[in-house]
Formats: C-alpha cells, sequence, structure tokens
C-alpha cells in the first residue's frame, strides 16, 4: 500500500466531504480523508493499486480551489 499526506487549504467538513467525493470518483484505486483538526489540514491518499500521482492529484485539486502540497516542502 502506498500513502501519501498533503497539506490543504481546506477548512470545512462540507468541502473536504465534496473534495473526497470528487477524489474517489476521478481516482478510484485512492482511498482518501482529510484531518481538519491538524493545524495544516491534512489530506491523506491511501492506494492499494500502482503508486499515487500526486502531480496530478495537485493539479486536480487546484481546480476545484483547494491549495494543496506535499508538508515537506518549505513554502506553500
Amino acid at each position: 500500500m502506498n500513502v501519501e499526506v498533503f497539506k490543504t487549504n481546506v477548512n470545512t467538513r462540507r468541502y473536504a466531504d465534496k473534495l473526497v467525493n470528487q477524489i474517489h470518483k476521478a481516482f478510484t484505486h485512492y482511498n482518501a480523508n482529510f484531518d481538519l483538526d491538524d493545524c495544516d489540514k491534512i489530506l491523506r491518499i491511501e492506494c492499494n493499486k500502482g503508486v499515487i500521482g500526486s502531480k496530478k492529484l495537485i493539479v486536480f485539486l487546484n481546480d476545484y480551489g483547494c491549495q494543496c502540497r506535499d508538508p515537506t516542502r518549505l513554502i506553500f
């Protein structure tokens, strides 16, 4: 299983749920969830089949107004 985490600007459960639904539709082999209690509003992606296309996912989320990045990077 592959796992990636991303820092986001998602602030509400409603917005997070919308994004998770869209991720599951577009990336059927991903399991996504948000930790909105974390200060970085973490998006966690699990993939049991293949690898996680981080750049493709970030572009996809940007189209929904979500800023998203690898939390190990220094700037948002």
